[in-house]
């Protein structure tokens, strides 16, 4: 399992890193909220733990950029912060959990591993899709052309989770900003243009057949046959 650590008191972030590997995690860590973004964005995570007195910006505000940005994992909020209002504040803000400062480290555990289990799909849920030679492993979070790891940004990942889904229909840019990007924005914006250009370098490489087709002034579509 993958986590992002983001705290920016280096002692703690040096124990809490330690004591999650230990227990079986990868762990990638930030100090800032700017760093935390960028690796959010650059490859995919299975969980994340977020301080709320980051040194760039307040935690909270980190955790909606991100949920506007499409990452799903859940989050599970530190803070010394102990009021009942702040609390509620950051689970209606996109936090899955809250844990105050102090707190031991088996509780910090156990909250992951049930966040993990909660955001698990069911048994009978698909954690595959397959479009021709195109496979998606929901649960790693790993795409694959013709056996090769395609490799995405966590945001790329969720666009072409999108289209896998919707293999075979036109999708519109309206469409797609709601459902990928979770928000409504001018549908002039050349957002989802500039990453289906990059997305659909990744995926139709040279020599393959392409799967990502353009439909001038309708949208887009991933063909599958």
């Amino acid at each position: 399992m993958r986590l992002l650590l983001v705290e920016d008191e280096i002692d703690i972030q040096g124990v809490l890193r330690t004591s999650l590997e230990e227990a079986g995690y990868v762990v990638e860590a930030a100090a800032d909220g700017k760093t935390a973004e960028k690796l959010a964005m650059d490859s995919p995570f299975d969980i994340l733990i977020v301080d709320l007195g980051l040194p760039d910006q307040d935690g909270i505000s980190l955790i909606l950029k991100l949920r506007q940005l499409g990452v799903r994992a859940p989050v599970l909020i530190l803070s010394a912060r102990r009021s009942v209002d702040d609390r509620v504040r950051g689970l209606e803000q996109g936090g899955d959990d809250y844990l105050t400062k102090p707190f031991a480290l088996a509780e910090l555990l156990a909250r992951l591993r049930n966040l993990l289990k909660r955001n698990s799909p069911p048994a009978s849920e698909a954690t595959r899709l397959r479009v021709l030679d195109l496979e998606l492993d929901l649960l790693r979070r790993e795409a694959t052309r013709s056996g090769q790891i395609l490799q995405l940004t966590q945001q790329e990942f969720v666009l072409l989770e999108y289209l896998c889904r919707n293999a075979g229909r036109v999708v519109t840019r309206s469409m797609i900003l709601d459902k990928v990007w979770g928000m409504r924005i001018q549908p002039d914006t050349n957002v989802v243009d500039v990453h289906i250009y990059r997305l659909r370098g990744k995926v139709d490489g040279p020599g393959q057949k392409p799967l990502i087709r353009t439909l001038r002034g309708v949208g887009y579509v991933l063909k599958d046959r």
